[in-house]
């Protein structure tokens, strides 16, 4: 219960991370953010705690009373906008493409995929959004050094630059709640490792 979601909003409203109950409840704690209901109100950590939680929802037990998760916070000082600009890197690709062989269409668990140029590096494919996909080994391997046409296959979509909302599938891919709806104006997002390069 700890380690699950919750949406981190910065002071104007505007996701800018996804945080564990653990750390949500040390920034209440601290007062450095406040948690948001269902109807937008804001507590500080001693109201929120003060609200009895439903046999439905999620909850801390302590010695003394169960405390609701929050599952949206907002913080009090921090008015930075997130980066637009989403990171090209293999967790991203693998989200670009649902974990899916852009070759075959089949959906793979992500250690059993690879990434490939569509056009070879040996050819002077760059490594790019526009040029990788996601390939399931033997696709991998039917193409060769090849491009897509001389290997007698096809692409699923042609892959480009995603334009995402940063950062909202997780490295650990956390569950989707409801409560983050109203505050993501796209769905899944990703944000994850170092950038790749050329």
């Amino acid at each position: 219960m700890l380690d699950g979601g919750v949406l981190v909003l910065n002071r104007v409203y505007q996701p800018v991370h996804i945080t564990s109950v653990r750390r949500a409840f040390t920034l209440l704690y601290q007062g450095a953010a406040r948690a948001i209901d269902a109807q937008f109100q804001t507590f500080d950590f001693d109201s929120w705690s003060a609200l009895a939680a439903a046999a439905h929802e999620d909850a801390i037990g302590t010695v003394g009373r169960r405390i609701r998760v929050p599952r949206v916070i907002v913080l009090l000082a921090y008015d930075r906008l997130p980066r637009a600009r989403v990171r090209f890197s293999r967790f991203n690709i693998y989200a670009r493409d649902d974990n899916t062989c852009q070759y075959c269409g089949r959906r793979f668990p992500r250690a059993e995929l690879n990434l490939d140029h569509v056009v070879p590096r040996s050819r002077g494919g760059s490594t790019s959004w526009e040029n990788v996909v996601c390939s399931c080994v033997p696709c991998n391997l039917r193409k060769g050094g090849r491009t897509p046409e001389e290997a007698g296959i096809r692409l699923l979509r042609v892959p480009l630059r995603p334009r995402w909302t940063p950062m909202f599938r997780s490295a650990t891919r956390r569950a989707f709640y409801r409560e983050w709806r109203p505050f993501l104006t796209l769905a899944d997002a990703a944000y994850w490792n170092a950038e790749l390069l050329d």
